[in-house]
């Protein structure tokens, strides 16, 4: 990595391990996961949100949010590999909507889970979550391909269980596109309530790093710039936990 780089990953480190969180814009981390591996499938990665199938597991609201969901795992520092299709599980301590159930989601497209964006991302979340962690030997990892649709009639809600955390160790949330959306402002909170930040991710590969044992995350309603044009934002949520 060249020295800038390297320094501004190494201030990232500190925000994070000293506050729990770090905010990184669009350009500074795109040229972070560039550098650990090409982006060449960038149009066809950021387009597969467009094959996301409905959330049904949010009942009247799953129409306004679609998902597709991976599971890999790692080594610290070691290859990547994909696992078998499986359910996305959360304690209802976490998540009080559908925490102590199995969700099934559909999968991510082989060839976007597969592909070069989706393995430069990984890889990135590995070398820094694992330089924040040294002793972690394995990672479980997910991915979550989430679109959030708004309508006049109806805001769309990225996080309808309100500021939570995951149960996990590490959280990437990384914007893949915004398209006549209004809010959608990611706030961090402390397990208190006391609020610690907040900012709005509004272009390609904005991103948030949060350690989710320390902090709570959520996103506020999203609601269309004009009524009378279709809307959405998209984003990769992925997280790390110890194996």
């Amino acid at each position: 990595m060249n020295a800038p780089l390297e320094a501004t990953e190494l201030t990232l480190h500190d925000q994070v391990h000293g506050e729990g969180f770090a905010f990184v814009q669009g350009d500074t981390m795109r040229d972070l996961v560039s550098h650990v591996a090409s982006l060449a499938d960038w149009e066809a990665f950021a387009a597969s949100w467009n094959a996301l199938e409905p959330d049904t597991y949010l009942a009247a609201t799953g129409r306004f949010r679609r998902r597709r969901h991976a599971t890999y795992s790692a080594e610290r520092f070691g290859h990547i590999d994909q696992r078998p299709h499986q359910a996305h599980f959360q304690a209802r301590s976490y998540n009080s909507l559908q925490g102590d159930i199995q969700r099934w989601f559909e999968p991510v497209l082989p060839e976007i889970a597969a592909g070069p964006t989706m393995q430069a991302i990984l890889g990135f979340c590995r070398d820094f979550f694992g330089g924040l962690s040294p002793d972690v030997p394995h990672w479980h990892i997910e991915v979550h391909q989430f679109r959030i649709e708004a309508t006049a009639g109806a805001a769309g809600e990225p996080t309808p269980e309100g500021s939570h955390r995951d149960g996990v160790d590490y959280v990437l949330v990384l914007l893949v596109d915004r398209e006549n959306i209004a809010s959608g402002t990611t706030t961090i909170h402390a397990p208190d309530g006391t609020a610690l930040g907040e900012f709005t991710l509004a272009r390609p590969f904005d991103a948030a790093l949060i350690h989710d044992p320390r902090v709570f995350h959520g996103v506020t309603p999203v609601t269309p710039l004009d009524p009378a044009q279709a809307s959405h934002r998209d984003v990769l949520v992925v997280t790390f936990r110890g194996g």
